[in-house]
């Protein structure tokens, strides 16, 4: 697929990155964050947002959407130091205050220091973005090895379950936590098995935990991307996949994360407050059940 813009938008040419998850400053075309004519109206006022994977992506994304509504930020990423040093000017750009914490959310005591950092910096937490992820191609489910199988539940699955369990004392009537899984937890994909798989682990984790915490006025919901231009595919896919990536969608094109800014705002505000459990499908028009 060639270069292009469709409905303004970008189609990226081939190109491939060697670690996840992947640095956004050697993305060509650099991922569209914000969209220029976004207006923020103080509907997240003075809240403390703590986003895994802000550095860069989706979470960079929601990072400057929530600066753009009154949040101040927490960005929790692993080690793409330039991302998230970038990210953070853009938060602060936008009159807000930004912190940035790397480590492995893989690690149960890494989270617990982490959220610590966050309510010694910000004195409260408001908003838990749980949005980093990994994922490794195999052309056979045999191929998938134990080492393999257990880091990507680590990173994708567990670490929601060790940042959601230090910041729940924390968060008070009208909290919210915001999910991301992704349209792979619904269709599935035959070479990222245990990908779809922890992303529907996340669709069942939302609704479980919504069923205990809507009576606390706590609310959790999820967001399910299709193919959005992150630094994750060049970092995952050779360059033919890349060059085709998004092309199999309705609208034949991949998402950018400008897309998808606007949901999380509207789960994290009173916008949603009659919506938990529930999951927004924003996938370039792919019909999925649930």
């Amino acid at each position: 697929m060639a270069m292009e813009k469709q409905k303004g938008k970008i189609t990226p040419p081939a190109q491939t990155q060697n670690k996840q998850p992947g640095i956004e400053s050697e993305m060509k075309p650099e991922p569209i964050f914000i969209d220029d004519a976004y207006q923020g109206s103080n509907k997240l006022l003075d809240k403390v947002a703590v986003i895994t994977g802000g550095d860069s992506g989706i979470g960079r994304s929601v990072s400057v959407h929530y600066a753009k509504e009154g949040a101040d930020i927490a960005i929790i990423y692993l080690e793409e130091h330039s991302d998230a040093e970038k990210t953070q000017r853009l938060v602060e750009q936008a009159g807000r205050k930004c912190m940035l914490i790397n480590g492995d959310i893989g690690d149960p005591s890494f989270c617990e220091a982490a959220i610590k950092q966050v309510l010694d910096h910000y004195g409260k937490v408001d908003i838990l973005v749980n949005n980093a992820a990994e994922q490794h191609p195999q052309k056979k489910f045999t191929d998938i090895t134990k080492e393999q199988l257990e880091k990507t539940f680590q990173t994708n699955v567990f670490s929601m379950f060790y940042l959601t369990k230090e910041v729940l004392p924390h968060l008070s009537e009208g909290g919210t936590i915001i999910n991301t899984t992704s349209v792979t937890a619904y269709e599935g994909n035959p070479t990222l098995i245990d990908y779809s798989s922890t992303k529907g682990a996340i669709v069942s984790f939302t609704r479980a935990l919504s069923n205990e915490l809507s009576g606390k006025g706590i609310r959790i919901n999820a967001v399910a991307p299709g193919p959005i231009w992150t630094p994750l595919i060049p970092a995952t896919f050779n360059k033919k996949q890349v060059d085709d990536f998004g092309g199999d969608t309705p609208m034949k094109r991949p998402g950018q994360p400008s897309e998808l800014g606007p949901a999380y705002v509207y789960l994290a505000s009173q916008d949603s407050s009659y919506m938990s459990g529930q999951t927004l499908h924003i996938n370039g028009g792919k019909v999925v059940n649930g």
